[in-house]
Formats: structure tokens, sequence, C-alpha cells
């Protein structure tokens, strides 16, 4: 008797064991809802962006399950190797995806935008990317019907271009940077996005009352060795020198080439590639003092640091400041969205994408407009509490520090 008693009181506990844990934790029932994640894992170049960007997609995956899924359904990430280099394995990765089942395409970026939109708008899945393409922005205003479920999450390429011209005036108003000349020496890689870039550059600095064009000097991927490019600025010594290129592993190349023969005094900028968690390992300090910009950054405020906290706890401390926000971002998007339209219903998860304010670790979005695309801060909007923010960063004490716009700054400009 005593022994039935025993298990009855244990069969009770564990009862109320089961009890209390289904109370405190979310049950997740139906079908999961998919997010095709196209990364680049085994190309040759891109792919630490793409871990970024795939890393903040699961950090926000993973929160929102832990915390009941959407409408009880959990989000799942579907992941396809892709070539980003070529338009057939862009093209074959999203239709891989959407064989898969997703119920939207989140992507860093890709090379080739126009074929993965074309390959995304011919069964109208959602598709966000952060292509950072004033012609994918083109073709979305050209031809809303054929791209309206398309949006990319942040403004275009001619930012760090004709935006860097804008921040060198506020730099030098507004800041301890006084500049040896005023001359910009550009170098520039060949593909369409620095090459845009570069133009962009160029046409500011034509409308600038102040800034000259010293000269232009191109440059071809793979860069394997930049003593060259380095002898060319040493022998022009403009006091602003642009590099128009985004692979991390050759500019943190550059920077230590530089090292040994500076253009004393003058500004390096390296475009976004510093963004990429290898940089600051491989430039081992020869990059102290040069900055970059992103259109798409983490911010420096309480939610961006809460984000950046909860992202070394889960992957380290090699953290990229550019598409592990935006990732998250994202997916958090999409999750608000879904919590509100079915997500088999492409046309109305749009609508509501294009309806929606978002304020994330990356800046405020929206998309009603006729590029499907965030307004950028502070070209665009004045208020940050409108768009996303151009941010400038400074390599100090080999760390990235925001020292532009003033007002979001996490540091002051050092000379």
């Amino acid at each position: 008797m005593f022994i039935i008693k025993k298990i009855l009181h244990i069969g009770k506990l564990i009862s109320c064991v089961v009890l209390l844990t289904t109370l405190s934790t979310p049950t997740i029932a139906g079908d999961d809802i998919v997010i095709g994640v196209p990364t680049n894992l085994s190309g040759p170049i891109g792919g630490a962006d793409h871990m970024d960007w795939q890393n903040g997609v699961n950090l926000a995956v993973s929160e929102i399950n832990a915390a009941g899924g959407v409408n009880g359904r959990a989000l799942r990430v579907e992941v396809v190797d892709t070539d980003i280099l070529t338009p057939e394995g862009t093209v074959a990765a999203f239709q891989a995806l959407i064989e898969k089942g997703s119920h939207a395409i989140a992507s860093s970026f890709v090379l080739i935008p126009q074929v993965a939109m074309d390959a995304a708008a011919s069964n109208g899945i959602p598709y966000m990317h952060g292509n950072t393409s004033i012609v994918s922005l083109e073709m979305v205003r050209d031809n809303p019907e054929k791209y309206r479920n398309i949006f990319q999450i942040d403004g275009a390429e001619t930012w760090y271009g004709s935006g860097l011209i804008n921040y060198l005036n506020t730099m030098q108003s507004k800041t301890e940077w006084n500049p040896i000349n005023n001359q910009i020496h550009i170098v520039q890689g060949q593909i369409a996005y620095t090459q845009t870039i570069s133009k962009s550059a160029q046409e500011a600095i034509a409308n600038s009352p102040y800034w000259e064009l010293a000269k232009i000097t191109d440059i071809a991927y793979p860069v394997a060795d930049w003593s060259p490019i380095v002898n060319d600025l040493s022998d022009t010594g403009a006091g602003v020198i642009l590099i128009s290129h985004w692979v991390a592993a050759e500019l943190a190349s550059f920077a230590q080439q530089y090292a040994y023969n500076p253009v004393p005094g003058a500004l390096v900028y390296l475009q976004y590639g510093p963004s990429q968690p290898e940089f600051l390992e491989l430039a081992a300090g020869a990059a102290e003092g040069m900055i970059w910009g992103t259109v798409i950054g983490n911010q420096g405020d309480e939610q961006g640091m809460a984000f950046r906290k909860s992202y070394t706890d889960a992957y380290g401390e090699n953290m990229g400041v550019v598409y592990t926000g935006s990732g998250y971002d994202t997916i958090q998007m999409l999750a608000k969205v879904w919590s509100s339209v079915p997500a088999e219903d492409f046309d109305a998860v749009g609508d509501a994408i294009r309806n929606l304010t978002y304020d994330g670790v990356s800046g405020t979005y929206t998309f009603n407009r006729a590029t499907q695309a965030p307004l950028v801060h502070p070209w665009e909007t004045p208020s940050k509490s409108l768009g996303v923010t151009h941010l400038i960063f400074q390599v100090q004490d080999n760390q990235h520090k925001i020292i532009l716009p003033l007002d979001m700054s996490e540091a002051t400009y050092r000379p």
C-alpha cells in the first residue's frame, strides 16, 4: 500500500511538472513558415557578409521560435549554397529555394541583382534583400507590378560615393580634420557596383565648390599586389584617397602595404569592406585611422548595443556590424507581417510590407514609395527616426567606431 501511494504521489508530481512546463513554454503547432536564405558558402568572395547575414537571421528565428513562433507556427530557415558570381548560379539557388516551399526569400546580396529579382518575381514570392543597388531600385520603380513583392532593405550604393563627399564637408567644418589639400584620388574596381560608387563620387566632386578630382586609378579583382597602386597614390599626393573596392581581405592587404608608403596626412576611405569580421585581424593594426561607411549598419544606440550583446553571446566577439543587424531586422519584419496575414498569400504579405514601419537595430524601415526601399538618413530625410542611416566608422585602437553623423557617433574623429 505504501508503494502504491508513493507511485501515485510521484505521478501527481510528474503531472504538475508537465502542466507547469506547458504553461510556461509556448506551444508551437502547425506547418513551419519557411525562409529561404541564398548563401555563398563555397565561393571565393562575399562569404563573410553572407555568414554575418545568416547568423543574424538565425538569431532572430531562434528568438521568435522561443517565444512561440508566429501564430503558433515555427520559423524554419532553408539555406542553399549560391554562386553569386554567375547568373546561372544565382537563378539556380532562387529556384531551389522556391521549390523547397519557401514563403519568403531573405538575401544579404547577390552580385547580379536583375536575375535574382526575375527569379523571385516568377512566382511572386516576397523577396527582401540588401543588394544596395540603384539598378534594383530603378527596376522596381519602373515595373511595379512585376516586382511588387520585392523590397530592398537599404539605400543605393551611390551614397557611398556622393554621401562621402557630403560628409567630408562636415568633417572639415566640425571635426579636427584639416585636409592637406582639396584633391581626391579614386581607386576603382571593375564590377558595376564599384564603378557606380566611383561615378557617384566623381559627380559629387564636380558639383563641389571645394573638392577636385586628382586622378582615377583602375584595379581588377583579385588584387595580388597593391604596391603599384600605393606608389601611384604617393606620387599623386591627394588629401583624400577613396578606394572603391569591397573585399575585406584585399582591403586589409592594401592597408598593410600602404602603411610602408603612406601619403602623409591623407584621409583614407575604404568604402564598406572593413565591416567584414576578418578585416581588423588581417590588417593587423595597419588600418588605424582609416574610415569606411555603410548605409545599413548596426547603430550604436541602446537598442543597437543590446543586439550586439545578444549576437556576441551567441556567436562570439568576431562580429560584423553591417549584415548581422540587417539580417536580424529582416526576419523580425517578416514575422511581424506574418502575424497579421497568411504567409501563403504572397500578395497580402507584399501589401503588408509596403504599409510597414519597423524600428530595428539598423534604423527605421519603411517601404511605401516607388522604389520599395527605406529612406537614407541624412540624405533623403533629416530625421534619424524616419530612415536607415549612412554611418561612417573610423578604425580606432583596432575597433570600428561610428564618427558620423555627429549626433549618432560613438567617438570623435581622431586625426
